[in-house]
């Protein structure tokens, strides 16, 4: 007589990460259930097993199933890049939208510690630190005219209800230097791979917190991150690619939304890939069928009933889009959060030029915005000649960025509905409007599903 059916948890308050990930492995080759499986198991003959499978075997998909919650505080948002650029974990980072920082708030990094250019660069920080906070009073008293307190409500309550809206445009100011802190969940397998890449950065703070969070994990899964060493690979491909793009000029910004390259009969495929998932034919029968059933029909029973926040089926997922973007600081950190894309951004720069916030303008703040960018701007050139890593540092979210971005349609859906909505940063609305508005021309009648907010 076959066992009922039991869902339950194996808790990490009771079992280590590492005792875990061995009971779901050990469940391929025995007949025992987890508990009984986990009952068995010590955390030093879980690591005997790890030892032996995952780091001499090569079965690393073991230590996908230990899971660990690293918090890493006080690193500059230059570091915060290397850090959240891992695919597969999830991050929560200090908001510059919901939260307002400290004059001192930034880090210097350790190569600047004999550099002649270190007393520039540290009045630098503190006058871009000292702009935006002499910037919040007046972009706070303009909100304020449009967003009256409501009646029993506290000026804390009303302050948290408008902040984001005043805060948002003033962090336009805030260097690369910042601190920030974030919540990282990972499994070891990812993790391992994410240390490997940090231990392998040409900037010391991010070598330095690889090496931290690998003495950290290791409290929770000595094994399984063991051997997360720096990357020679990693290291060469980016000094030489450094050497060789060093060679061809800087470009202006020709453009803010340049689509590249998509697949031309990416509307075809998806309606056929869609038909062969219910039906029994090949594709190819399935592509020969479209002109027959109809195109429109066939886009209207894909998506018909799709709400705002339902993900469409997994066949947008047959076409690709390539997009070179050209968006400000404050809009990238919020579009490095789609992990799920592949996006290539280069470094932080001050040669694209600034977005100057409408906000400041109408507060009487801009000639203070524009000499405190003009000025980070040149500390950027002194320190670019030097070191362009080191030059990111000091970098307001107000620059300009070059980003390229491939994703497919499923991606773009999201993307494109999230991002345009009325409470999204102004900046990323743009950017989501400009790329739902290159797929639409190309292929528009599936875009044409896209749920988009207003674009004023």
């Amino acid at each position: 007589m076959p066992r009922p059916r039991e869902v339950y948890l194996l808790s990490p308050r009771l079992l280590s990460a590492e005792t875990i990930a061995v009971t779901f492995a050990k469940t391929s080759r025995s007949p025992q259930s987890f508990q009984e499986i986990a009952a068995e198991l010590s955390e030093e003959s879980s690591a005997q097993f790890h030892e032996k499978w995952v780091v001499g075997y090569g079965h690393a998909s073991v230590a996908e199933h230990a899971v660990l919650h690293i918090a890493i505080e006080n690193a500059s948002r230059v570091a915060m890049e290397a850090i959240e650029s891992n695919r597969l974990a999830s991050y929560t980072e200090k908001s510059t939208r919901y939260q307002k920082w400290e004059e001192d708030s930034f880090y210097t990094p350790p190569e600047m510690e004999k550099s002649p250019l270190r007393p520039e660069y540290t009045a630098t920080c503190q006058m871009l630190f000292r702009t935006y906070a002499n910037s919040l009073a007046p972009a706070r008293a303009l909100i304020q005219k449009t967003a009256p307190q409501r009646e029993n409500e506290t000026e804390e309550a009303w302050d948290r209800r408008i902040r984001s809206q005043y805060v948002d445009s003033c962090r336009y100011l805030l260097p690369a230097a910042s601190l920030a802190n974030v919540g990282i969940t990972a499994n070891a397998r990812v993790l391992e791979n994410a240390i490997r890449k940090w231990r392998s950065h040409g900037l010391e703070e991010v070598r330095q917190i690889g090496e931290a969070v690998k003495q950290a994990a290791q409290a929770e899964a000595p094994t399984l991150v063991k051997y997360a060493e720096p990357q020679e690979y990693l290291q060469q491909a980016s000094q030489n690619l450094s050497q060789l793009a060093k060679t061809i000029p800087p470009s202006p910004a020709p453009q803010a939304c340049h689509l590249i390259s998509y697949t031309a009969e990416g509307e075809k495929q998806i309606l056929a890939a869609a038909l062969f998932r219910f039906g029994s034919m090949d594709y190819a029968q399935a592509l020969a069928a479209l002109p027959t059933l109809g195109a429109d029909a066939v886009a209207e029973a894909l998506l018909q009933h799709l709400g705002r926040f339902d993900a469409p089926l997994r066949e947008l997922e047959h076409v690709s889009y390539t997009f070179e973007l050209i968006m400000d600081q404050g809009a990238y950190a919020e579009f490095k959060r789609h992990r799920m894309m592949t996006q290539t951004p280069q470094l932080q720069t001050a040669h694209l030029g600034y977005f100057t916030p409408p906000l400041l303008q109408e507060a009487g703040l801009e000639g203070e915005y524009r000499r405190a960018m003009d000025s980070a701007g040149e500390m950027w050139q002194k320190l670019e000649a030097a070191n362009p890593l080191l030059a990111q540092y000091v970098v307001p979210n107000g620059f300009y960025r070059r980003v390229l971005a491939t994703f497919n349609l499923r991606q773009a859906f999201a993307f494109c509905q999230l991002r345009s909505a009325p409470n999204a940063h102004f900046a990323i609305r743009e950017v989501a409007h400009n790329i739902a508005q290159e797929i639409q021309r190309v292929h528009p009648l599936l875009a044409g599903y896209m749920k988009l907010s207003s674009r004023t």
